[in-house]
């Protein structure tokens, strides 16, 4: 008996209500100052500062992860798993998010964060090479290929470096994060829209 082909909506539906529950347990993690002065809240800049960067961080994610799905045309086993391998990574940061903001960026905490990024990325990378290796090039340029990939490669190697970097100087290693969430703001490769090589292909 032949199986109908599996297709990714529901692997999709999924990813969306893993991310959507991370920013709700994010969001409960926040916890208003005993004190009420103003002064007070402005004490819990480093719970505040943790809170937004994370916030960010998974809504690039989701950006770039919903951008991404667009090239799947079938749940295989091992897209589900690279998926699975991304989500867990990405669910690591409530997480890492409540122990950087109560050390008050620390410097092994914001260590750890950092590494958390780097996992989140690597499961990416993994993504890419599934999904954009096997897109035909009507789909995905070569340029748009390679500006993909040398991207999530350089700011890989960054996101490690950050983690090293904060054990010694801890905002320096979260700055270096922010950094390289910059690159990921448009998912899109410079020049494409909607997934349409740069180059004029079909």
């Amino acid at each position: 008996m032949v199986h109908a082909r599996r297709t990714p909506e529901r692997l999709s539906a999924f990813s969306d209500g893993v991310f959507a529950v991370l920013i709700t347990v994010l969001v409960l993690e926040l916890r208003p100052p005993e004190i009420p002065t103003f002064t007070a809240l402005l004490a819990l800049w480093p719970t505040w500062l943790s809170y937004a960067v994370s916030y960010v961080f998974i809504a690039i994610v989701w950006a770039n992860h919903h951008h991404l799905m667009r090239y799947a045309s079938e749940a295989t086993p091992r897209l589900m798993w690279f998926n699975f391998a991304h989500l867990f990574s990405v669910s690591l940061l409530p997480l890492s998010t409540a122990w950087m903001a109560v050390s008050e960026l620390a410097p092994q905490p914001v260590a750890f964060y950092a590494a958390v990024f780097f996992l989140v990325n690597a499961s990416y990378v993994a993504l890419i090479w599934d999904l954009v290796g096997r897109a035909p090039p009507s789909e995905v340029s070569p340029r748009d290929r390679s500006i993909m990939r040398i991207r999530s490669v350089v700011t890989l190697g960054i996101f490690a470096a950050a983690a090293g970097v904060a054990l010694k100087f801890p905002i320096l290693g979260l700055a270096m994060c922010c950094g390289c969430l910059i690159v990921y703001l448009k998912p899109e490769p410079s020049g494409a829209k909607d997934g349409t090589p740069v180059d004029g292909g079909e």
